[in-house]
């Protein structure tokens, strides 16, 4: 069963749609015991990062750091992949998992922001995430910071400067875009990620 977390800041139903209509066995729970026996885990997110606050005083964030070190595959879009670093200049004093190196920052005040709307990617082909997939597909972005570019970068996009859409370590995938709105390419995408 692939675990759809709640944590109250979420495209939840949307992320459950896409991966009903891949014939995935989901669920979107809140029950931190749920999460930790969970195949796959997907955490969404939309809005400020300090809504994951509510992850770790609900117990999910143990539930899911625990699955991580069990080798559950895991996915964070949005905020969610944001949360997989150090921390965000969005909220300072809130912590992120820090699964990944490095902190999210604003876009420069040379573009506008939020960054919303379709925009395309550059894929490495190195990528388990964008298998069978166009090397500059366009996906759908909605988001005011971003995170950096690193080691971990499998998918680049350039507004304001380049920036991490897709990141990859091990059993760990983030993405910046909203593979649920991103038509075939996004369900291709979750596709990929259920199929590991």
């Amino acid at each position: 069963m692939i675990a759809i977390v709640d944590y109250g800041a979420g495209n939840l139903v949307s992320v459950k749609k896409a991966l009903d209509w891949l014939g995935q066995d989901c669920e979107i729970t809140a029950d931190p015991d749920t999460v930790a026996k969970a195949a796959k885990i997907v955490l969404p997110g939309v809005g400020h990062f300090a809504s994951t606050v509510a992850l770790a005083r609900s117990g999910l964030q143990d539930a899911i750091a625990e699955a991580i070190g069990r080798s559950v595959p895991f996915l964070g879009i949005c905020v969610g992949m944001q949360w997989m670093f150090e921390r965000s200049e969005e909220s300072p004093e809130t912590p992120g998992l820090a699964l990944l190196q490095g902190e999210c920052g604003h876009f420069p005040a040379s573009v506008k922001s939020p960054h919303v709307g379709w925009n395309q990617l550059e894929v490495a082909p190195s990528s388990r995430l964008f298998r069978e997939v166009s090397p500059s597909p366009f996906v759908y972005f909605t988001h005011s910071f971003r995170a950096p570019v690193g080691e971990t970068t499998t998918a680049c996009c350039d507004y304001g400067g380049s920036f991490s859409a897709a990141v990859e370590q091990d059993h760990l995938f983030g993405v910046q875009f909203h593979p649920e709105k991103s038509g075939e390419i996004g369900l291709k995408l979750l596709g990929n990620f259920c199929a590991l």
